[in-house]
């Protein structure tokens, strides 16, 4: 089974997070939600607490496949910690994800230069050395990037396809009514 994690701060985008981490469990993937708040209760953007399944510092890194930053804050820029992992995962050229406002800690660590990549409109300079497209979700190499809430289940499905395959996306979608 593939594994991924998820992160979770203060202010955090929750439809982008829980949505993603639902449709990535129905299509069989082990997807855990990382807290970097030093506390496990972590608040979203719209007061909706959620409890995830780690704090930062008990996630092991080993046998995932793939971290995916959910947006509303632009908080996931200031943990250092996080940035580490992201850069070690580049390194190994493992899949990483991010979508609305979160592509610009992939944009400041210079993993975007050169590829395409989209964001929450208003962040695009902080993509430094992308190639900027308003996409709803874009693929270039190991790097994933979503425009914004309103394309989190395009974005969950294609991060679903890439850690399973197009069948198991499409059939996760057909029973959500999705497409």
């Amino acid at each position: 089974m593939k594994k991924a994690l998820i992160f979770l701060i203060t202010g955090f985008e929750e439809i982008e997070a829980l949505a993603t981490i639902d449709i990535l469990r129905r299509g069989g993937v082990e997807i855990k939600s990382v807290s970097l708040t030093g506390d496990r209760t972590v608040a979203g953007g719209h007061r909706i607490s959620v409890i995830a399944d780690y704090l930062f510092e008990e996630a092991d890194f080993a046998g995932v496949q793939m971290l995916i930053l959910p947006g509303g804050t632009v908080k996931f820029n200031e943990h250092d910690g996080l940035k580490r992992e992201i850069l070690a995962f580049s390194r190994q050229g493992k899949p990483i994800a991010a979508i609305c406002a979160a592509p610009m800690v992939l944009g400041g660590l210079g993993l975007l230069k050169d590829k395409r990549a989209t964001c929450y409109p208003g962040y695009e300079k902080y993509l430094t050395g992308a190639h900027v497209t308003e996409a709803p979700v874009m693929v270039d190499g190991n790097i994933t990037t979503g425009r914004a809430a309103g394309y989190t289940l395009d974005f969950a499905l294609e991060l679903l396809a890439q850690l399973t395959d197009r069948e198991v996306s499409a059939e996760t979608a057909r029973k959500l009514l999705a497409k």
